[in-house]
């Protein structure tokens, strides 16, 4: 077994905590109770990525679901997901908006789980609930209803997380994110969006100051910026992240940067 994975496996989460590690760009494996979930991981070689994958694809094991979050490479990754369908346990969260992506995978109907705005699913001691995000824009079908883009609100063991894939702040996404309750831990997206990036058709996220003032408003203890790190047209330096939040929140708000496979403990 690959030796992070043994490091996950041997990991206890007693009740009120969870064990975070995290893999790069949004990528997180969580664990709380005996569930295991790997969300938005990019694990496939990539001739413009910075860092390698952690942990390769052939490797993965003791998965219970895994979780994208919107499809794009970094976050559905298609060539993994075609590995990871062969192992008929984990269940395979994403979109409704892209069933037949996902199928076209290899994934089996019955382990493919489409999820839409406020639609939850429980995977052994996790619940996932869906939440729309707006990735520079909050594209709605107005045919199916369906959204493109979600984050998820991940519960179990007495924790409850907030993982907001590729955001931007939109009218009404705060009270949303509060109506779930206590927020122990906010995993947030900083590396902005501009012009240049908008021109070449690289959809933006919040800037760093956004995700601090949000995180902040949600009332979390615990901040961990994600999107930063694997393409060099499309990051930003986490310490700006840490130094803001130092600045106007010190006291209010923590913020832990990961490194790779860091291992981060959330409380309740």
């Amino acid at each position: 077994m690959n030796k992070y994975l043994e490091e996950i496996q041997n990991t206890t989460t007693p009740q009120g905590t969870a064990a975070l590690w995290w893999l790069g760009q949004m990528g997180f494996i969580i664990k709380m109770g005996q569930t295991v979930i790997a969300v938005d991981y990019f694990a496939s070689d990539d001739i413009e990525r910075l860092a390698r994958a952690p942990i390769p694809a052939k490797e993965m094991e003791g998965i219970d679901a895994y979780l994208g979050t919107h499809n794009h490479l970094d976050h559905i990754d298609h060539d993994a997901w075609k590995i990871w369908a062969g192992d008929q346990k984990p269940k395979f969260i994403f979109p409704r908006a892209h069933m037949e992506s996902v199928l076209a995978d290899g994934v089996k109907r019955e382990n493919a789980v489409g999820l839409n705005d406020g639609e939850s699913v429980t995977i052994g001691d996790i619940t996932i609930t869906a939440v729309a995000a707006s990735h520079e824009f909050l594209d709605q079908d107005p045919e199916t209803g369906l959204f493109p883009y979600l984050q998820y609100i991940i519960e179990g063991n007495g924790v409850r997380i907030h993982h907001a894939g590729d955001s931007v702040r939109y009218e009404g996404m705060l009270p949303k994110i509060k109506s779930y309750g206590q927020i122990d831990a906010e995993i947030l997206p900083i590396n902005g969006r501009d012009a240049v990036r908008y021109r070449d058709n690289c959809i933006g996220n919040m800037t760093y100051q956004e995700a601090a003032d949000f995180a902040a408003e949600v009332g979390t203890r615990l901040v961990i910026p994600g999107h930063f790190d694997m393409f060099a047209h499309n990051g930003e330096d986490p310490k700006r992240f840490a130094d803001f939040i130092d600045a106007k929140y010190s006291g209010r708000l923590t913020c832990h940067i990961p490194d790779y496979m860091d291992k981060i403990i959330v409380k309740a």
